[in-house]
């Protein structure tokens, strides 16, 4: 038996023309290292491991098959690209990934060249691909266009509304459907990758084509026979007859682990002019590393590890998570109320609806990556005289907004939204920050917005929520653990609309809504060694706001600071005009809103990210001796 070669290949790539030199019975080697070196990276910085792991072989192929960065490869979510990082001239700083400074840990578009089409939220791979398709047929260019999404993401509405207009259109779109986990495939084996290459070869589309010349010779009925046949043979033994009722030509399934497989079929596409195509590759979450093949859920998504026990660090913490405290609570209030439900897009561990679940199997629904419609089930369900809570990260909440205004605002029906992830989420930057909710929500009539400074405040909201039948609410609450308060057996029902005052002063009030109430404590306390007396408020609601409470703090301050984690439009908007219509901002007040920049921010550690904004303790102090030192400059001198 002859030896296997010891030689890095790895170390011989920088970028894909690199890899293209080499003959492909050498690329099985590149995957091997390729998948070695994306574990070692991973497990010192953290981050989505298993779906990029089910992807080392089909990456390799797809840099070796086609011309990137001129022709377009479109990873979906960006969950699956560290091994296309790593191939694509940044593996030299493969182990910043996710940290202040770093690479992100998705594609995007400022980050490289060989990233086309930024991407974090699922199921727009296959839109942004047929655009750029069709931008190509406008210029009369000839650069190939791919689009690589998941079996998860197929659950949305979007991937369809794409695959239904780029078969009306007809332009030249490769689809790669990554198949790992829905099981939609029929047995891979050598026969299904005979029939994937003998269908997406030049032989058989000459075949084809010829034909079909003949039978449009025939009488329309014949012909439409002729064509319904040729496809019922073609998916009777290859599957798709979906896609091809779509228009696309379907390809597959093939083992996507299997560089034999993968490299003919990608070339015979590659080569043929064949309109829009979809091939069907099934791959394994976690392949090659035996803790993330056992367990792929835990593994999607990891802590800093050890490679070869697979043991993930857990920082340590003497408070529960906000995510655990909002699903326990859930729990004892559907105990006690038989008509609450759970609703879920794909995120039942991330929200803590597994939690919910493993409870009340039968009152808990994920309904994929749907947002919209996971919105509108839920405004139905309330329709029937249920409770539903709807648990969707503050950034995923963005998709179903037309849905939130129209099927249950403006219908004032009792739906909960449980807006997991508020604020800044540290290393999945911008495109996971839950900055924009406060604005999209306190805009809209009828709805109630609530925001737990802790995570007993948290128990006492979702019981609120839970007693609520009036109109629709709105929880949020940030990633990450709480704060270490002693936290009640079961909450207690707020009244609505009512804040509380946790510590008085006489010159600087500092209204707090959210979890920058600790950072608003620790500022008094710098402030009262200033000489500067300081109240601090918890809004509790964003809307509706307490009035009493803000006319209390403008007309017994000098200066008024509102303070959010959220952009500019939300909570500290509301006060402001609030104020104006009190006719408070014309006695001498000094108001300030802190929130969010009004900028995308990237990647970091929550805490950087906060200090960067202004939102720590450090930042609130800094602003009122600032405010408070124009206002000096600006008062006459005394005679």
């Amino acid at each position: 038996m002859s030896q296997r070669p010891t030689t890095p290949l790895l170390d011989q790539i920088e970028i894909p023309s690199d890899l293209r030199r080499f003959p492909p019975e050498q690329l099985r080697q590149v995957a091997d290292e390729l998948r070695a070196e994306m574990i070692d990276a991973v497990s010192v910085t953290g981050g989505h491991l298993g779906a990029g792991l089910g992807v080392v072989e089909l990456t390799v192929a797809l840099h070796y098959v086609f011309n990137t960065p001129d022709d377009r490869l479109i990873w979906d979510v960006g969950h699956q690209a560290y091994p296309h990082k790593i191939l694509t001239g940044r593996r030299d700083r493969i182990r910043t990934l996710r940290q202040g400074g770093g690479l992100s840990g998705f594609t995007k578009r400022s980050e490289s060249e060989y990233d086309p089409f930024g991407a974090a939220h699922s199921s727009t791979s296959i839109s942004a691909g047929l655009g750029m398709a069709v931008a190509r047929d406008l210029s009369g260019g000839d650069k190939h266009v791919i689009a690589v999404i998941g079996d998860g993401a197929m659950s949305a509405g979007m991937a369809y509304e794409a695959l239904n207009n780029a078969g009306a259109l007809h332009s030249r779109l490769i689809v790669i459907l990554n198949d790992n986990d829905m099981s939609i495939a029929p047995p891979v084996g050598a026969m299904s990758a005979y029939l994937a290459r003998l269908v997406s070869g030049r032989t058989y589309r000459t075949l084809r084509e010829t034909a079909k010349q003949l039978a449009k010779k025939l009488p329309k009925f014949f012909y439409d026979k002729a064509r319904k046949t040729e496809e019922f043979g073609r998916g009777f033994w290859t599957g798709g007859t979906m896609f091809e009722e779509l228009g696309f030509f379907y390809v597959g399934p093939i083992d996507g682990h299997n560089l034999d497989h993968l490299l003919p079929v990608l070339t015979n596409v590659r080569d043929q002019d064949i309109g829009p195509v979809l091939i069907h590759v099934v791959t394994q979450k976690g392949k090659g590393y035996a803790p993330a093949e056992a367990s792929a859920d835990k593994y999607h998504g990891v802590q800093k590890f050890d490679v070869i026990t697979g043991k993930q660090a857990k920082p340590p913490s003497n408070a529960p998570s906000y995510t655990k405290v909002f699903a326990e609570s859930l729990k004892r209030e559907a105990e006690a109320d038989d008509k609450i439900v759970a609703i879920t897009a794909a995120m039942p561990s991330g929200t803590g609806l597994d939690l919910f679940g493993q409870a009340f199997p039968q009152r808990t629904f994920d309904v994929g990556i749907a947002e919209q419609h996971a919105v509108t089930f839920a405004a139905g369900m309330a329709t029937e005289g249920y409770k539903p809570f709807c648990a969707i990260y503050s950034t995923f909440l963005q998709r179903g907004y037309d849905q939130l205004v129209h099927d249950v605002a403006l219908q004032n029906l009792p739906v909960r939204f449980a807006m997991d992830r508020a604020g800044l989420v540290g290393a999945d930057g911008a495109t996971h920050a839950g900055a924009f909710d406060l604005a999209y929500l306190c805009c809209l009539p009828n709805m109630v917005v609530m925001a737990a400074a802790d995570e007993a405040e948290l128990v006492h909201m979702v019981r609120t929520c839970a007693a609520y039948d009036d109109g629709p609410t709105a929880l949020r609450y940030p990633r990450g653990d709480g704060v270490g308060v002693e936290m009640p057996e079961r909450g207690e029902i707020l009244p609505i609309g009512k804040g509380r005052i946790l510590r008085e002063g006489n010159r600087v009030a500092i209204l707090s809504l959210g979890t920058r109430l600790q950072e608003s404590l620790k500022a008094a306390e710098e402030l009262e060694k200033l000489g500067l007396s300081t109240t601090v408020a918890d809004a509790r609601f964003a809307k509706p706001l307490d009035l009493d409470l803000i006319r209390k703090l403008a007309g017994s301050h000098e200066m008024l600071l509102t303070i959010e984690e959220g952009s500019r439009g939300g909570f500290g908007a509301m006060v402001l005009h609030a104020l104006a219509e009190e006719g408070l901002l014309d006695g001498g007040l000094a108001i300030r809103t802190l929130t969010l920049p009004d900028t995308y921010q990237d990647h970091d550690t929550p805490a950087r990210q906060y200090a960067e904004a202004g939102l720590d303790a450090a930042g609130i102090v800094k602003t009122v001796r600032e405010v408070l030192a124009r206002q000096q400059s600006r008062q006459p001198a005394r005679a």
